[in-house]
């Protein structure tokens, strides 16, 4: 493949999560309205929270899956291991799945859990398997042809709406200055047709320090549909697909376990004699039915001229701006044995020099994306507010002060610093005006 034609189909990825360095207030006056109250009335939910802890560590454990046994609701665990579950009265009779690769899976009543403070515990799965040799498969790239091959028998054909919460967070080195949050409607099209996927927008917020920002102010464009668009089994040609497979090295690693089934794990990377931007990282693929069950990676950025060009659209001249992190992550989930995109998440890291400058800023940029819901659908009229796949949240910081303000949707649990860093909006948006 033609490296114009890898670097136009890299670059069809990563626009949606592309940086604009401005001047602070040079702002998109066009940007989607925020605070919109939910249109639907929702049923009265029990709150449980708690940690997720390696059984004989007791490190936390992140991108945990928790769902409700016998329903589409269930949420994910932060980086801090903490989780946030909302249970319908009517579904506390049920227990959790809780889920990680890795380690077995558990079963847990309900009825047993803490409403605060649950602490539950995981044990590493020890997995003991043979040279892989599954449907004639004798090498690792062959094992992902077969994967990308298979996406019509092993995933989720209909048409499906996704309730999903998103998070957004910009960090000035470790402190946190600016997050959003939202809880969308995913319309997902079946992964059989080459139809995107819609959005629209139920309810969000956003608080921003400008303070940490300087002089410069950093948006995500794109928004929610950047994590949408690691779903590389509906989304392949932003990764790889069939068409530039011969652009990379698969090696097999040692094999794992999710929800007490094998999963084999391939490593990927580009080849040496190639030195364009292309992606390395880990595919973890289960053995019965070959679909991708999670896929972790990174962007090879060492060109560092080639990898700004990619991701900065427009900044001030005086300034120089380079990635030193692009990475990226999707997690699938499995009922009566179809597969669908349950998890994403990307972070990016920029070094920004400016001109006569002793020393350099270092901006985060994180996207997360958790589905906490989903069903069977026909409906052609979207819920909320349909988003465009350019779509720049809004700047307004307000929101923060309302506890109760997501109601009863399920959510992701902010780690610490990012609570803490509301706490101090908060304190500046109540002082009074002088």
């Amino acid at each position: 493949m033609k490296k114009t034609h890898t670097f136009q189909s890299i670059s069809s990825l990563v626009y949606t999560s592309t940086v604009l360095f401005l001047l602070v207030f040079s702002f998109n006056s066009q940007a989607t309205n925020l605070f919109q109250e939910p249109i639907q009335e929702i049923q009265k939910n029990k709150e449980f929270k708690g940690h997720v802890l390696d059984g004989k560590s007791k490190e936390p454990l992140a991108y945990v899956d928790i769902n409700i046994s016998g329903t589409n609701i269930g949420t994910i665990t932060n980086n801090e291991g903490e989780f946030l579950l909302k249970v319908p009265s009517e579904y506390l009779d049920k227990t959790i799945l809780v889920s990680i690769l890795g380690y077995t899976k558990k079963e847990i009543p309900i009825a047993t859990l803490n409403n605060e403070d649950t602490k539950i515990l995981m044990e590493v799965s020890i997995t003991e398997l043979d040279n892989v040799n599954i449907y004639g498969i004798k090498d690792a790239e062959a094992l992902v042809r077969a994967t990308l091959d298979r996406k019509s028998e092993f995933y989720d054909n209909d048409n499906t709406k996704m309730t999903a919460f998103y998070r957004e967070t910009i960090k000035k080195r470790n402190k946190n200055a600016s997050l959003s949050e939202a809880v969308l409607n995913i319309y997902k099209q079946p992964y059989s047709n080459t139809k995107h996927d819609d959005v629209s927008l139920l309810k969000s917020r956003k608080s921003t320090d400008y303070s940490r920002l300087d002089t410069l102010a950093l948006k995500l464009q794109g928004g929610p549909f950047s994590t949408l668009y690691t779903d590389m089994i509906k989304y392949p040609e932003y990764i790889f697909d069939r068409g530039n497979l011969s652009n990379y090295q698969f090696t097999f690693d040692a094999s794992t376990e999710l929800n007490n089934r094998l999963v084999y794990v391939v490593n990927f990377k580009q080849k040496i004699n190639n030195n364009e931007p292309l992606y390395y990282g880990k595919l973890y693929i289960d053995s019965q039915t070959l679909a991708l069950t999670s896929a972790v990676y990174n962007l090879n950025i060492e060109d560092k001229d080639l990898a700004s060009e990619m991701f900065v659209r427009k900044k001030p001249n005086k300034v120089k701006v380079y990635p030193t992190v692009a990475s990226y992550r999707v997690d699938y989930r499995t009922k009566n044995g179809k597969w669908h995109y349950g998890y994403g998440k990307i972070q990016l890291t920029f070094k920004v020099n400016w001109k006569h400058k002793l020393f350099n800023s270092e901006y985060t940029l994180s996207s997360e994306m958790a589905i906490t819901d989903w069903k069977k659908t026909d409906e052609t009229n979207y819920l909320g507010e349909k988003l465009s796949p350019r779509v720049i949240l809004n700047e307004k910081a307000s929101g923060f002060s309302d506890p109760e303000f997501w109601g009863e949707y399920n959510i992701i649990e902010p780690e610490k610093s990012i609570e803490n860093a509301i706490k101090k909006i908060n304190k500046q948006l109540e002082k009074p005006e002088a």
